[in-house]
């Protein structure tokens, strides 16, 4: 079958076309939204094959829709009804599959749920410490970065000699950033909760916060909802801490010089690896310890520095990384990095949504 993927992020958007067969997904084409020009020549050519079906990545579907299903009308409107839990990744995905609809009429289009892989949470993770009628409202715990975890859980599984651990902890670091505790090869908890907003602090999203702060900035400094969710969604977080960027990479060039932004800079980098230190330490208290530690996502798969400042702070834990294959990018995206006296293994393994979107639309029509 010919599947394309198509990959709605909150600072990207991203297509690939796979053939998914008996083995692995098999690339064909692959690129940022702005290539769909050099797809449609690809196929207009027959360069590469006509998709069969389209797999969409969509972050949340609200309390009615957790798992992985065909789209219809009813469909697509719970999914845009569902805009309020995450607005800013919703409405791009919204768009691309009506675009979709335009593009290839009348072929079958399939959701993919980052809520699903969660959706199983025990109920002291799940509940939120709220009145209990809430809960009816859908006010809950959700948990996102679904698919990039159920592809990290599908490579372990097949690639490991002894196959998945009992207990892993994921950090998916990337503008969007998560923590999950996966036991047995299901999440059992995770950093993330009503919305992709909170738990960690991530390009321009502040996490966790004290609710008593935001009822101050409605009562007395003049804030309303709009501007609360700017505020919390689109200028905090490495952002606002450094008043220069969300970009891990340019604030790691800012900390190296000496500008008027090298302090600030320093100082989003400290947090934000504190910051992850302290979820997997919960998370190690959820699993009872942790047999695994694995960085995904854009900063977890590409920045070792900090890969090295997280686990500098769990070597309470026995954590011990071996420095050379912490910065060796010749070892390519998959490797193991930590020192074979480590307590706990650590290990860097690439996120491939996109794969795991086709692999769900592949079993979805069938």
């Amino acid at each position: 079958m010919i599947v394309l993927a198509i990959n709605s992020g909150s600072s990207s958007l991203k297509i690939g076309l796979y053939r998914v067969g008996d083995g692995e997904p098999a690339p064909l084409f692959s690129g940022p939204l702005a290539s769909i020009d050099a797809l449609r020549a690809a196929l207009a050519d027959k360069a590469v094959p006509a998709p069969q079906a389209i797999g969409h990545r969509i972050v949340h579907g609200g309390p009615g829709l957790r798992r992985h299903l065909r789209i219809d009308a009813a469909v697509l409107q719970q999914i845009e009804a569902a805009t309020p839990f995450a607005p800013l990744h919703t409405p791009v995905a919204v768009a691309a599959i009506r675009h979709c609809a335009e593009l290839f009429p009348g072929l079958p289009q399939m959701a993919c749920f980052d809520t699903a892989f969660h959706a199983g949470l025990h109920d002291a993770a799940r509940v939120l410490p709220l009145p209990k009628a809430w809960q009816s409202r859908g006010i809950q715990r959700y948990g996102f970065h679904g698919l990039s975890c159920e592809s990290i859980v599908h490579h372990l599984t097949r690639t490991l000699p002894q196959g998945l651990p009992e207990r892993v902890l994921i950090a998916h670091l990337g503008n969007g950033a998560s923590i999950s505790a996966v036991q047995a090869g299901r999440s059992i908890d995770t950093s993330m909760g009503l919305t992709p907003s909170g738990g960690l602090i991530m390009g321009t999203r502040c996490g966790d916060i004290d609710p008593g702060l935001l009822l101050h900035l409605l009562r007395e400094q003049g804030s309303d909802t709009e501007r609360l969710a700017t505020l919390l969604d689109r200028e905090s977080g490495l952002l606002g801490i450094s008043g220069l960027s969300s970009d891990m990479r340019r604030l790691h060039q800012a900390a190296d010089g000496d500008t008027e932004h090298a302090a600030d800079a320093r100082l989003a980098i400290r947090m934000f690896c504190i910051a992850v230190a302290k979820q997997l330490a919960a998370m190690m208290t959820v699993l009872g310890g942790a047999d695994l530690i694995v960085f995904s996502g854009g900063i977890g798969e590409h920045d070792a520095a900090v890969r090295a400042a997280v686990c500098e702070r769990l070597a309470w834990f026995g954590i011990q990384l071996d420095d050379a294959r912490n910065r060796a990018e010749a070892g390519g995206i998959d490797r193991s990095i930590s020192s074979p006296a480590s307590r706990c293994a650590v290990q860097v393994v690439g996120s491939r949504e996109d794969e795991q979107i086709a692999r769900h639309v592949q079993r979805l029509m069938a």
